[in-house]
Parts: C-alpha cells; structure tokens; sequence
C-alpha cells in the first residue's frame, strides 16, 4: 500500500472516528435533556456514522494486515536470497546487544 494512501486512509478513520464521537455527544446531551425529538433525530446520523467508522477501521486493518503480510513475505525472500548476509547481521546485532547488557 502506498505510504500517502495510508496517510490518507488513516486520516479519513481519524475524522470519521471524530464525527462519531461528537454525534455520541450531542445524544448524550439530547439524553440529558430528555429532548426526544433531539434523540430520535441524531439516532440515524449516530448509526451512519458508527457504520462508516466500522467499515474504514475494517478496510484500515485489512490494509496493515496487507502490508504486514507483504512486509514478512520480502523479508522471507530476501533471507532465502542472502542467507550469510542475514546470518552475520543477526551474529553484530547480538554481539551489540551482548555489548550493552555488558555495560550495565
């Protein structure tokens, strides 16, 4: 998934989520007043809102997972591609982190 599309997508999860909250609010405040016009006119807009946050919060894990899966399956690769090159970055990160619990 492309980094601006993510930025994007996990802008649109974040306004959606905002339009849920404020919605809950103004019925919370409907329900405080006991108004039942007000609450019987925000419940279908709240409802909008909680399906649209729903499904973007859905596609938005849908695209991590994506990416995550994506991300394991060229790291996969590239360790069957450069097996010694993996081998000996693991054996320095060990040998740094050796180095640090060392110093303590």
């Amino acid at each position: 998934m492309d980094t601006e599309l993510q930025i994007v997508t996990r802008e649109k999860l974040v306004a959606d989520m905002r339009i849920v909250l404020a919605d809950t609010e103004q019925l919370l405040k409907a329900a405080i007043g006991q108004s039942g016009e007000k609450l019987a006119a925000l419940q279908p807009r709240i409802e909008e809102n909680l399906r649209n946050a729903r499904a973007r919060l859905a596609e938005f894990e849908r695209a991590a997972t994506e990416q995550a899966r994506a991300a394991a399956q060229a790291t996969d690769a590239y360790a069957h591609e450069h097996p010694w090159k993996v081998a000996g970055f693991t054996a320095l990160l060990g040998v740094a982190v050796g180095l640090l619990i060392g110093r303590r």
